[in-house]
């Protein structure tokens, strides 16, 4: 994994839908990680409380298709890294989002009824939440990429 780029964008300009929450209802991991539809807040819970932040950084990152989950986790981990980075620079409500499910355990007790192991670390997916990453990004799909974000307040 690869950290190509980090933007700044004011938070008004996040297109939230139903779309991508529909989307969601499509991949073998529906309703199989906490940070999943119907775990994650419904999309306009979530655009509600995305209107609170003023800004939000959006992460690049390229990836090895061949060590996909190990480089997904490398991103996500990034992510909680630089939400506590910004925790500590005094922005209390900074919070990530991750490129999709959760992958921080090779092998997730959630996804087989159990506990999550990892609580205080899952966020919510972009996607889960009604996030439209294509509004703020030109998607190439020749690319091996997964894009993050961090609200920031």
């Amino acid at each position: 994994m690869r950290m190509l780029w980090e933007k700044e964008i004011p938070a008004e300009k996040i297109v939230i839908s139903p779309r991508p929450v529909w989307k969601c209802r499509t991949c073998p991991m529906y309703g199989k990680r906490p940070s999943c539809p119907p775990h994650a807040p419904d999309w306009r819970e979530a655009k509600e409380w995305v209107s609170h932040f003023s800004r939000a950084i959006i992460i690049k990152f390229e990836i090895d298709m061949e060590r996909f989950e190990e480089e997904k986790r490398e991103a996500i981990l990034y992510l909680l890294k630089r939400e506590a980075e910004l925790f500590r620079e005094g922005k209390l409500y900074a919070m990530a989002l991750f490129p999709g499910n959760c992958n921080l355990c090779p092998d997730c007790p959630f996804e087989r009824g159990g506990p999550c192991r990892l609580p205080t670390k899952v966020r919510p997916s972009l996607d889960a939440i009604g996030i439209e990453i294509s509004s703020l990004v030109q998607i190439d799909f020749s690319e091996s990429v997964l894009y993050g974000m961090i609200l920031v307040e």
